[in-house]
């Protein structure tokens, strides 16, 4: 998983904060939050990853995930990483070892609405007044929440931010079809050919097609690679092209 920013072709670690790409301070794009020393981090999709990260991923940042059959936890990343950049209208390019991989877009998730969980809180505040102890329970749970994490001294404006800037997601509801039909959505099999070179070439194009930064906006773009140098792609056994490809 790749997030780049406009105008740039970048690859490396998610972890190296040193060449933070500079963003000013005035304006971001959808979907782009500054962090410390000038850095612009982009959602992963799961709010509680980006707090760990440290605010998200990097713009212009390369993640590597590692990929295990017997809990496909990768595909939850990858997914949420795709739909986070679907909902912000971010450019998608998306690689993926199938035959038609644009079939892979129906199985991302669909953004909890607020007013569903407008509904849900309607309806612990109504049970917790029915019953005192539940009350209890709840104060009880506030207060667990408010230690561990702190309290929470944010404005609206500051929540609505958040809440702009990283979603939650349903799994069990897909993404609508007619978010996935823009046309900034690219998609590529990596089951033809024996060369990364096809690969490469679209990535390039699809960085060359982000639009650069201007006024201080960082304009975002995600890329998104599936199972590479996996068994049913068809760059197995060539994990050294796999390695040029990232640098």
């Amino acid at each position: 998983m790749a997030a780049a920013a406009g105008g740039q072709t970048v690859g490396r670690s998610s972890f190296s904060r040193a060449a933070a790409p500079h963003v000013a301070p005035s304006s971001t794009a959808a979907g782009v939050k500054l962090g410390p020393n000038g850095a612009a981090f982009v959602s992963s999709g799961i709010r509680d990853l980006d707090r760990i990260l440290g605010g998200g991923f990097l713009l212009g940042s390369v993640v590597m995930v590692m990929e295990d059959s017997d809990a496909p936890h990768h595909l939850l990343l990858l997914r949420s990483f795709m739909a986070q950049g679907v909902v912000h209208k971010q450019p998608l390019l998306f690689a993926g070892p199938m035959k038609e991989p644009r079939l892979f877009l129906g199985t991302l998730p669909a953004p909890v609405a607020s007013s569903k969980e407008d509904g849900r809180h309607r309806g612990m505040e109504a049970g917790t007044t029915s019953d005192g102890r539940a009350s209890d329970e709840a104060l009880r749970i506030a207060w667990q929440y408010k230690k561990y994490f702190g309290e929470e001294k944010t404005s609206h404006a500051e929540q609505r931010d958040k809440q702009e800037f990283s979603n939650d997601f349903d799994l069990r509801k897909p993404l609508e079809r007619h978010l996935l039909n823009a046309q900034n959505i690219e998609c590529v099999s990596t089951q033809e050919g024996d060369t990364l070179g096809v690969l490469q070439d679209r990535c390039s194009t699809f960085l060359s097609k982000l639009p650069r930064k201007d006024g201080g906006n960082a304009n975002a773009g995600r890329i998104a690679i599936q199972s590479l140098c996996a068994p049913q792609s068809g760059y197995f056994e060539k994990e050294r092209l796999g390695l040029g490809l990232i640098y």
